[in-house]
């Protein structure tokens, strides 16, 4: 490796906030039970260190803060950390997003150490490749990663995290964290309904949108049962935990990753289910709206 990577190495190395973070958010859990005032203390530290440790390491990540979009009132979305690496044939950017000010810090601790972890493996296995590559000629190779707040409203808060790698053909994923943020909890899509019946219920108005799709515009293919393609290969159904989130409208959105259910030009895709559909499985009306 030359010298910016075994740098950008050694920063990534000698990272000191995920230790940090998770003794102070343990602690404060633990004292919980003896004092509200001092959980709040100790998250508010906690806060503190992500935010004083990621200016400190990351010159981009104070130029950034002056911009961190407010969720609600109180709940915020910040960049964390970022990682890059900028050679002549070797780009990659990925942004670490953090969340702040839950009143459920085993929740935030939770989301932070799960975001920060797809980050840093994202980063050693983009590093992973690229020596490789190095060491068998060279090539081109990139990663972009960061997140959109998707939904932000009084009760719903949404965040989607994306990945676009373009070591040989490119691929993009994302995926999605919604949350109740009157109630504190991590709204699952099992979890909105009474049974497993939405997976089919689901399954099938997808594929109705598909085919009503092509019908309307040729240039947009599905795989899809019924219309031929070369793949020979068709979406049947979606898994129990598939990739989704809740609208501002309170309308439940199924995403699909780039070649999931299409060609790659068709890129990620979406769909909104009629909450008229799924009206006879749902738990309640609290997310999915009419």
């Amino acid at each position: 490796m030359n010298k910016e990577l075994e740098s950008l190495k050694q920063e990534y190395q000698n990272i000191p906030i995920p230790d940090e973070l998770d003794f102070i958010v343990k602690k404060a859990i633990k004292q919980g039970r003896k004092s509200n005032g001092r959980v709040r203390w100790m998250t508010a530290i906690a806060a503190m260190v992500i935010v004083m440790t990621g200016l400190n390491t990351s010159p981009t990540l104070a130029n950034t803060l002056s911009g961190i979009p407010v969720v609600g009132s109180l709940v915020k979305v910040l960049t964390f950390k970022q990682f890059q690496v900028d050679e002549e044939n070797a780009k990659a950017a990925i942004q670490v997003p953090a969340m702040t000010n839950l009143d459920n810090t085993t929740l935030e601790a939770s989301l932070n150490n799960k975001y920060l972890e797809e980050g840093k493996n994202l980063y050693d296995e983009f590093m992973v490749e690229l020596e490789n590559l190095k060491q068998n000629g060279g090539g081109h190779v990139g990663l972009s990663s960061g997140y959109v707040v998707k939904t932000d409203n009084e009760h719903i808060l949404s965040i989607g995290r994306f990945v676009v790698n373009t070591v040989g053909s490119s691929s993009t994923k994302f995926k999605y964290d919604s949350i109740d943020k009157k109630k504190q909890i991590l709204i699952t899509l099992p979890s909105l309904f009474k049974d497993d019946r939405y997976i089919q219920l689901i399954s099938e108005n997808i594929k109705e949108q598909m085919k009503q799709q092509m019908k309307a515009d040729p240039k947009k293919v599905y795989w899809v049962e019924g219309v031929p393609n070369q793949v020979n290969s068709y979406f049947t159904t979606i898994t129990r935990d598939q990739s989704f989130y809740i609208n501002n409208e309170g309308k439940l959105v199924v995403s699909f990753d780039k070649y999931d259910v299409a060609p790659g030009y068709m890129g990620v895709l979406e769909f909104i289910i009629p909450t008229t559909a799924l009206a006879d499985v749902l738990v309640s009306d609290e997310y999915i709206k009419n």
